[in-house]
């Protein structure tokens, strides 16, 4: 009886341990993954965790984290700002005086006729791109604390910054008469291969952020507690 009383006891402290080391060697697979979750998004960030292979949404509890494109003071940024709509107006605007500089620029080059409308329409081009560029800084800075270069928009505005300077390298070809006019054109037709791919960066974030849900709400979180 006796024997059976202190197998029990002993039984008892050894089952403690092991779930004394389970519960450590647990924290210790909770802190690696944690720590490969944070490198993996340091390494490939993705405005969907899961989709580089990341788990880090799953440890989040905090509002405040930044999922996607927007923390949730980001978001609400955003969506209170004027500068957005202004952005949404410009956008479109931009493209559609683009398409028509792009025919303009085209007929010149391929019939030879039409130099002063194609060259009219590129620096119209140019001006809409400044106000939108400028307009967008100040978006930038309301919403994410920076007028260029926020970690969201990063390689987007580095972009942009080419597709300034072949614009305004334009401007000055045609203000000091560099180059012949076809060699104008084409550093325009460059300047338009650049403002499509930085035009599709934009889309394709833009895109992302309106799929995205705040990790807020998917999480069930609200001010000062759970929903």
């Amino acid at each position: 009886m006796q024997s059976i009383l202190w197998n029990s006891a002993d039984s008892r402290r050894y089952v403690g341990k092991f779930e004394r080391t389970s519960s450590e060697s647990g924290r210790r697979r909770d802190f690696f993954g944690l720590f490969v979750d944070n490198l993996i998004d340091r390494i490939a960030p993705c405005p969907w965790p899961s989709s580089s292979g990341s788990s880090a949404l799953l440890h989040a509890v905090k509002p405040e984290y930044r999922h996607g494109l927007y923390t949730l003071e980001e978001r609400q940024r955003r969506d209170a700002t004027g500068w957005t709509t202004v952005q949404g107006v410009l956008a479109p605007v931009q493209f559609a005086v683009f398409l028509v500089s792009l025919g303009l620029v085209l007929n010149y080059l391929l019939l030879g006729r039409g130099y002063e409308i194609a060259t009219v329409s590129v620096i119209l081009k140019t001006g809409v791109l400044y106000t939108i560029m400028i307009t967008g800084s100040i978006w930038e800075k309301e919403v994410f604390g920076k007028y260029l270069f926020a970690p969201a928009f990063f390689w987007e505005d580095a972009v942009s910054m080419l597709v300034i300077g072949l614009h305004t390298a334009y401007l000055a070809a045609v203000l000091l008469d560099w180059g012949s006019a076809n060699d104008r054109m084409y550093l325009a037709l460059a300047a338009y291969a650049t403002y499509l791919l930085n035009a599709a960066q934009f889309v394709l974030k833009l895109r992302a952020a309106r799929l995205e849900k705040p990790l807020a709400v998917s999480q069930g979180f609200v001010e000062g507690g759970t929903g």
